[in-house]
């Protein structure tokens, strides 16, 4: 290896992983010292990583006895690592300078600080891996830190976090077993070895299974259900980091790994059965994922439900296999990443400055909290798909990829572009417009420098990456497609006219549905009622509520149900060892009994009848 050297690959993940591990013996009140080192800790990892672009390098070592199992320290970047190891050192660095102001009254601040660090650490060392095995390492040392950031604000929390660790380590299963049988056809656990395996035979379970274990990672469904959870009970820089941010970078960069064509693990081509199940995961995905986001009355719970809804349109633009797709869906990944952060970022401003993030309880903040106010309407402008922003040119290349692959596809990813700029029109209106209303005794002023200061770079990104949309298309995204994207640029406004009017009316839509139900309930909260209490949806919601459809819930009744059964098995045979072999004893027992009179007689007749029936069936063997 040339360049920087394997030092430089390392120290992404051995000095993020040592800071954590100093924080976490220092004592509670070196709050300065604690938050210098996080700063300088994601600091270097953002200056490594902007280092690191756009050198393709590789580092090899054997790892004592497993190397004869296949299992080798080794490292790389391309063109795909070392894009989204810049957007997790820069997520990373903003979200970790937010938090020094949200955490700063907060006892649970060392142990977020301690497996924040151990999180980027493991991502970074997920993304450099170049051995499968080593790559499921990092991926699963993931599951760890995510269980124990959820039990951060204590340990009732627990039913949450074992929600998270069930899902998530379920599509971690999938992973392990995908990685198995991707090694076996393959015959190497090396991923720059491995390349366009066809998707036959039992390369179908092998495809099957990593896909399930990347797209679980990145939230999508069916592994989905912890994430609104974890809103309530989970700090939030936890939220803006991880579910908003870090978890779809790495689940959508695998997925990519996966599917890329030509250089990707699989052979996986437009127009197949493997790419219709991908566009399907992710076209359900963004509708039901943004049903339920549309009813929430809670800002965070609202947010939650649309950084899963957001993950379909990843899914669903990779899915189809085309440049322009795959092109879509990782332009969304970063724009999702910078847009969701900030909108999780401002309802921790709402948080920390009012005590709460139910809609009913606040409202008119737009007063108090002007800066606040416009970076989220900067961000839900950019979530909605208006334009200029950026999310209007990665919606457009994954709706144009969509409508070339089934308008089916095309028609679910329109109808969750309504959805969602309905129900941010609401929250927006909800939060920071009408009559000002705030929590007893709280007088609401702006929040922080140090919490601002994120919030507005990451708006400012929003506006940046939609007017000056070559900047992300041009260096960082169109490259990792190589050859692919030979004849194709996919910078500039949207090559499909037709399809921006259809997106551009769909938002129109949504603004005068916002203005019906404002019109019809007399309160921002309420602008999509008319939706939620409609006849039969009514009906879908509150099970949806009641968590009827929930994955988790679904999983736990079948183990009851099998758990029911195993109980019952088991007292059945304990009933026959115990209970009636013991009875059959005591009555044959007893039957001897009573025949037994001690007359002589009697034991004669019992001899001679035996000694016929001996000699009967010796007869009987003999002829």
């Amino acid at each position: 290896m040339n360049g920087l050297g394997f030092n430089t690959f390392i120290y992404l993940v051995i000095i993020p992983a040592l800071a954590g591990i100093v924080i976490l013996f220092l004592p509670k009140k070196e709050r300065l010292i604690k938050s210098l080192l996080v700063f300088a800790a994601t600091l270097f990892n953002l200056i490594t990583a902007i280092r690191l672009f756009g050198l393709e390098e590789t580092w090899h070592t054997k790892w004592g006895g497993l190397s004869n199992f296949g299992i080798d320290f080794a490292l790389r970047t391309d063109r795909l690592s070392m894009f989204i190891l810049l957007a997790v050192g820069a997520m990373a660095f903003l979200v970790a300078f937010y938090s020094f102001a949200f955490l700063r009254d907060k006892d649970y601040g060392k142990g977020f600080y301690f497996y924040y660090l151990i999180t980027i650490a493991f991502v970074n060392g997920a993304v450099l891996a170049n051995n499968l095995v080593l790559m499921l390492f990092f991926w699963e040392g993931l599951l760890v830190t995510l269980f124990g950031m959820l039990l951060l604000k204590g340990r009732h929390k627990y039913p949450t976090a074992v929600k998270a660790l069930t899902l998530v380590g379920v599509s971690d299963l999938a992973l392990m077993l995908g990685v198995g049988v991707t090694g076996f056809a393959a015959g190497t656990l090396m991923m720059d070895k491995i390349t366009a395996i066809p998707v036959e035979g039992i390369a179908v379970l092998g495809f099957v299974m990593m896909m399930l274990g990347a797209i679980g990672k990145a939230g999508s469904m069916p592994f989905h259900s912890w994430i609104p959870d974890a809103a309530d009970d989970a700090p939030l820089p936890f939220m803006a980091i991880l579910p908003g941010a870090l978890e779809k970078l790495l689940g959508i960069y695998l997925l990519v790994r996966i599917c890329l064509p030509g250089t990707g693990l699989y052979e996986f081509l437009p127009h197949t059965p493997v790419s219709t199940v991908v566009m399907a995961i992710g076209a359900l995905t963004i509708i039901f994922a943004v049903a339920m986001a549309l009813i929430q009355k809670d800002f965070k719970r609202l947010l939650s439900y649309h950084a899963i809804s957001q993950v379909g349109y990843m899914v669903l633009g990779i899915g189809t296999a085309l440049p322009i797709g795959i092109v879509g869906g990782l332009f969304h990944m970063v724009n999702n990443a910078i847009y969701k952060s900030c909108l999780f970022l401002s309802a921790g401003a709402v948080e920390r400055q009012t005590g709460t993030t139910d809609l009913k309880k606040i409202s008119g903040l737009g007063a108090f909290m002007p800066v606040t106010m416009i970076c989220f309407l900067v961000a839900a402008l950019s979530i909605s798909g208006f334009p200029p922003f950026n999310g209007f040119f990665s919606k457009e290349l994954v709706f144009d990829a969509a409508m070339e692959s089934g308008i089916i596809f095309y028609i679910a990813a329109l109808l969750g572009a309504f959805m969602t700029a309905a129900s941010f029109l609401k929250l927006g209106h909800a939060a920071f417009f009408g009559k000002p209303q705030l929590p007893e005794d709280k007088k609401v002023k702006e929040a922080p420098a140090a919490m601002l200061v994120p919030m507005i770079i990451l708006a400012a990104a929003c506006i940046l990456f939609g007017v000056w949309n070559s900047l992300p298309l041009g260096q960082l995204i169109q490259p990792v497609l190589g050859d692919a994207m030979a004849g194709h640029n996919y910078a500039g406004w949207p090559h499909t006219p037709l399809l921006v009017i259809i997106s551009i009316i769909v938002l129109i839509l949504a603004i005068a549905n916002h203005f019906f139900g404002v019109k019809r309930t007399g309160k921002g909260l309420g602008a999509v009622d008319h939706i939620h209490y409609a006849p039969g949806l009514h009906f879908i919601y509150n099970r949806a509520e009641e968590r009827w459809f929930d994955p988790y819930e679904i999983l736990m009744v079948i183990s009851k149900f099998f758990a029911w059964i195993a109980y019952g098995i088991d007292r059945a045979i304990d009933w026959i060892y115990n209970g009636f072999f013991v009875w059959v004893a005591n009555s044959v027992s007893k039957g001897l009994k009573e025949f037994n009179t001690g007359k002589q007689s009697q034991y004669v007749i019992w001899a001679v009848s035996g000694l016929l029936i001996v000699i009967f069936v010796f007869a009987v063997l003999v002829k």
